[in-house]
């Protein structure tokens, strides 16, 4: 595995690709490129992609990472849930430092509350086989990636007829929110670099609207910087020619329909619905929801929680850092009030937030 994943970390390919990307006839043109995923904004960032394009082409990051997407007034009721008496809170890791309006998970479980990391779904269910008296609830965040690994989860625990297992769903879908990006003329990007562990579930062809109905450039790849240069370059040519489309590098790992039994088991548990993105708001139909077939593992129907209105901190920027409209050094709380340690807003907080691999990296 590492003989191969070197061959996409080649210096030589590399300054071969930075080449070739210079020779495209810019001619002084500013192009705006965006990144719609956390890993590849982490990957940018921390094989220095930025500084080996010319200077009038730009990346900016967009709302690519699923925690920091979460609503904080989601936050807020995983807490009440977490205080619920007989509860374990199951979540994956990224999500325990997230601060809600007044309280994280982390600090709830140092209050006495049952928090537990998990790194699988089937890990959560495993809790709840376990613990057949006391209700487990697992937080189901994520986009199109990680939605087919809850749903597996309800499936089987329908299957095993574990009745203690509910989830509280704030899944989100990507190419509703690129949508609502390219029909925002504030932002003005010409060209995606789209999000691979999306594309392999839905497929590269869930993109063809973008340059079809709004001339937006669109090029999968994957998250080595080989990848990330060459998808660069396709890009930019697409742009130049004025030739939109969607360009496929990632073809090792994506096609253009996706994953059917992934695809699938989304359809058979979930709906769509509209999506409240931390920092953006309501987007049409970029929600997923349990279908009222599934309802009876909704947490949110199991338990009677009611929170006060959400209340984003004062001073943070997040929501203009997800939409690529500012940098994280135009935050006034950025690498002093606001830390990796300390986080304020979740573009810090997660390992795939913006704010996370400006302080790490840059």
């Amino acid at each position: 595995m590492l003989k191969y994943l070197q061959e996409y970390r080649s210096p030589k390919d590399a300054l071969r690709l930075q080449e070739k990307i210079r020779r495209l006839p810019l001619n002084g043109r500013r192009i705006t490129l965006m990144e719609v995923c956390g890993s590849h904004t982490m990957a940018i960032h921390k094989f220095g992609i930025r500084e080996l394009l010319p200077e009038t082409v730009r990346l900016i990051s967009g709302p690519g990472c699923p925690v920091c997407v979460t609503g904080m007034e989601y936050i807020d009721t995983a807490l009440a849930l977490a205080a619920q008496q007989g509860v374990i809170m199951a979540t994956f890791g990224d999500m325990v430092k997230v601060p809600g309006s007044r309280s994280s998970l982390q600090l709830a479980r140092s209050e006495g509350c049952d928090v537990r990391v998990v790194y699988s779904t089937l890990d959560a269910l495993k809790l709840a086989r376990e613990n057949p008296a006391r209700p487990v609830v697992f937080l189901a965040i994520g986009f199109e990636t990680t939605a087919p690994t809850i749903a597996a989860s309800l499936l089987e625990a329908r299957r095993q007829s574990i009745t203690n297992y509910s989830v509280l769903v704030a899944h989100k879908t990507m190419p509703p929110a690129m949508r609502a990006l390219a029909a925002d003329p504030g932002i003005g990007v010409q060209g995606y670099i789209c999000p691979a562990h999306v594309s392999a579930v839905i497929g590269w062809k869930a993109y063809d609207f973008l340059p079809q109905e709004f001339g937006v450039a669109c090029a999968v790849t994957g998250f080595e910087p080989l990848d990330i240069l060459q998808g660069v370059y396709l890009l930019l040519r697409q742009v130049i020619r004025d030739e939109p489309r969607v360009d496929n590098e990632y073809s090792r790992v994506v096609s253009p329909d996706g994953n059917p039994a992934a695809l699938d088991m989304l359809k058979e548990v979930f709906e769509p619905c509209d999506g409240n993105w931390r920092g953006v708001g309501m987007i049409p139909g970029s929600g997923l929801t349990l279908r009222s077939s599934w309802r009876e593992y909704d947490a949110t129907r199991r338990f009677a929680v009611e929170c006060p209105p959400a209340q984003e901190p004062p001073g943070c920027i997040c929501g203009d850092i997800l939409k690529g409209r500012r940098d994280p050094v135009h935050c006034r709380l950025f690498g002093t009030v606001c830390t990796p340690e300390h986080p304020v807003g979740a573009c810090m907080v997660s390992a795939e937030g913006t704010c996370a691999a400006w302080y790490k990296y840059r």
